[in-house]
This record gives structure tokens, sequence and C-alpha cells, in this order.
């Protein structure tokens, strides 16, 4: 039997509210999901079921109230919710990919050299980083007259092109995608699920957020309902 590349555990997630008495708005409770190689497991639910925050909380950007976020990281699990900074700095790099809805990059840096970075972090020179990087903007079509220019000016879409080639430019046994294919139009809808099938195709586990009906009919192996975790009123 496969062992699960992403066991969570009990998660719990509360919201305190400090300028409110210490308020406190829950998300979740016990929830528990694993995730094994070659799976994509889609949230569903309406809005502010708690998707967004459990994505959140599974890359580290949320403490959750209790329970685990477990990650199989070369060769053994790391708990990110209880992980040092600099552990959940190697997770991200070597194995926990992230697709967001928005592209944050540091001004001035090129789109080529910003899509190798993944590999060169990585460990990959720079004569083998460059190609792939070329390989995933072309196939994402995104101008080669672009590739030199930093890309805080360009449209949207064309941004979230350059966050989707930085993301699978790397070959992450693990993704969390957040709305990957957001602001982008119906051609390249369809390039972002054949790489998304493709890293599937290849042992990847994702956990995805998709409101595109035809996307997520396209790339879901399984749903998990967040609702069915949240804290009743």
């Amino acid at each position: 039997m496969t062992e699960p590349v992403i066991r969570v555990e009990n998660l719990e997630k509360q919201f305190i509210l400090h300028n409110a008495d210490g308020a406190r708005i829950p998300v979740f409770e016990n929830l528990s999901l694993d995730v094994e190689p070659g799976e994509c497991v889609v949230l569903a639910g309406v809005s502010g079921s708690g998707k967004s925050t459990l994505m959140r909380s599974l890359y580290g950007n949320y403490l959750p109230t209790g329970g685990s976020v477990k990650v199989m990281h070369e060769g053994e699990y790391t708990d990110i919710t209880n992980a040092r900074p600099d552990s959940i700095n190697d997770v991200r790099r070597k194995t926990l990919g992230y697709v967001s809805q928005f592209l944050r990059v540091i001004p001035r840096i090129s789109t080529l050299n910003l899509v190798m970075q993944p590999l060169i972090d990585n460990g990959v020179s720079e004569e083998e980083a460059e190609p792939r990087a070329r390989e995933l903007l072309s196939l994402l079509e995104l101008p080669e007259a672009h590739w030199d220019l930093p890309p805080a000016t360009f449209s949207g879409g064309e941004q979230q092109r350059v966050n989707i080639a930085r993301s699978f430019v790397w070959d992450y046994p693990v993704f969390l995608l957040d709305e990957p294919t957001a602001s982008l139009d119906a051609a390249n809808r369809e390039r972002v699920v054949k790489l998304i099938n493709r890293a599937l195709e290849r042992g990847a586990a994702m956990i995805g957020i998709f409101h595109d009906e035809d996307v997520r009919s396209q790339v879901a192996t399984r749903y998990f309902e967040v609702a069915d975790y949240k804290v009743a009123a």
C-alpha cells in the first residue's frame, strides 16, 4: 500500500480577534485527510466554508489551532505545524509547490530568471535551467519579447502564466493549487490542465481549489468537502 505524501490529522483552525476582546471565529475542527502520489484532491464547498484557510494552513502561512500537517520530505514526514522556519523553507524549496492566484515577486527580476529560480535554488545549473524555463514559457504562450522584462507590468493573465511556469518548472512531489487557472482564457486553461495531469502521471500529489467546473472535472481524482468539518454554530 502506498504511503500518503500528505497526512492531515485532526486539524483545527480558529481566528482570534484581538481587537474584539479576543472573540474566536471557528473555521473547522477534527479535519483529517490523506493524499497519495498521483491523486488530485479538489476541495469542495461554498464560499466561506474554509477552503482557502485550509490551503494556507497546509502551506504553513496560517498556524492551526490544533492537529498536524505532515508532508513526506526526503523520505520522512515533516510536520508543517511545528517545524522550524528553516525546515519549512527546505520543504517548500524541494517538496511542496504552491500555485496561488497572485504573482508575488521581487521587482526588476526578468521573467526568464524568475521562472528559472526554483531550479537554481535546487542546484540545477543555469545552462540546464534556462531551456526548461523557456520550454514552459513557450508552452504557456507568453510572448518571447516579455521574457527579459519584469512581470510587474504584465496583464493579470500574463502574470498568472509566469506564476504557473515558475511553479511547474521544478518537479515538486506535492502541489497546493489555489485557483491556478483564474484569469486565464480557455486555451491557457487547457494548457494548465495538461501540466497538472502530466505531473499527476509522474506521481505528484495535489490538493486544489478550482472554481471552474470544467477544469475540476478534468483534474480531480476525488473531492473533499471542507464544510463537513465546519464547527457548528
